[in-house]
């Protein structure tokens, strides 16, 4: 039985990979981690992944090219904003017999061995507050409820598609492939206003598929929040604290991650906490030079 955890990642995101890896290596120095690539331009940060973090690439990327393929054949092209961000589906059919996925733009502040124990009773685990904080926004429409696609109690289930882990063998390819070309004959079922891509097509494939599901928030009342739009929490040393509670994780999801936004000075210490390269990707906004300044302020008076 193997476990592990899956990034998708390519140079676009190199500074914040870089981080995420950090946090990660810090609490789980030795459990596998595989790369997917989210796309061919990744040569900028996957010898970092491989040389300084151990991370191993994905063993099938032909299994990649074709999955991408079947999703492009199956899904109309204004469907999916970013068509890539659905090689998540790909994880249910690598090496790793339970996993974890975690989006690049996370920290880890526990071992990830503490998420990993809940599907030793469960084929899925989430850990966020999407249900109970956003409801079915971001992920589904009024329809959904209309016309009885899934019950109330499922409802209760859906999720942030960026820190998740299930097992392998969910579904096989061929039932996952009917299973998107359901979505596909049924735009009206998702909630695709703010540009989201694999966030509602992963909560109907897990609904669907996965009938042991638990939230980890729901399970552990004690659980603490996760979002960087929260700014009640408390940094000691390089963790952060809601009350006196770890969290599990920060997620910057729709927070900006620069320096005029949150928790950055704390996100800066893990991105060069292992590698000293500048920033790519994520750099302070340039100073404006003097002629720049004198004509902002002729425009402004």
């Amino acid at each position: 039985m193997s476990d592990g955890v899956y990034i998708v990642a390519n140079d676009r995101v190199f500074d914040q990979t870089i981080a995420l890896l950090s946090s990660l290596r810090l609490h789980n120095p030795e459990i596998p981690v595989f790369l997917v690539p989210f796309d061919e331009k990744y040569g900028q940060i996957w010898p970092i992944c491989r040389d300084r973090f151990k991370v191993q690439m994905f063993p099938d990327l032909p299994f990649l090219g074709r999955l991408t393929q079947d999703i492009a054949d199956i899904f109309p092209r204004d469907f999916l904003r970013l068509p890539n961000k659905m090689r998540k589906l790909s994880l249910w059919f690598g090496p790793l017999d339970h996993f974890v996925y975690i989006d690049a733009d996370i920290l880890l502040f526990q071992s990830i061995e503490s998420s990993l124990e809940y599907l030793n009773n469960a084929d899925f685990f989430c850990c966020d507050f999407q249900g109970k904080g956003r409801g079915l926004a971001e992920v589904f429409t009024s329809v959904i409820h209309e016309r009885n696609i899934f019950t109330e109690t499922d409802l209760k289930d859906i999720f942030n598609s960026g820190f998740w882990g299930s097992r392998k063998g969910l579904f096989t390819y061929e039932a996952m492939l009917e299973l998107l070309k359901d979505c596909a004959a049924h735009r009206e079922y998702f909630d695709f206003s703010t540009g989201t891509t694999d966030q509602p097509i992963l909560n109907y494939l897990v609904l669907k598929a996965a009938e042991r599901r638990v939230n980890i928030t729901q399970a552990n009342p004690d659980e603490p929040g996760s979002w960087a739009g929260s700014s009640h929490f408390q940094q000691k040393g390089n963790i952060l604290y809601d009350d006196d509670r770890p969290l599990r994780y920060l997620h910057w999801a729709g927070c900006p991650m620069r320096p005029d936004g949150p928790y950055w000075e704390l996100w800066k210490t893990y991105r060069f906490m292992d590698v000293s390269a500048p920033l790519q990707n994520l750099q302070p906004p340039k100073k404006a030079g003097i002629w720049e300044r004198l004509k902002n302020k002729v425009k402004s008076s």
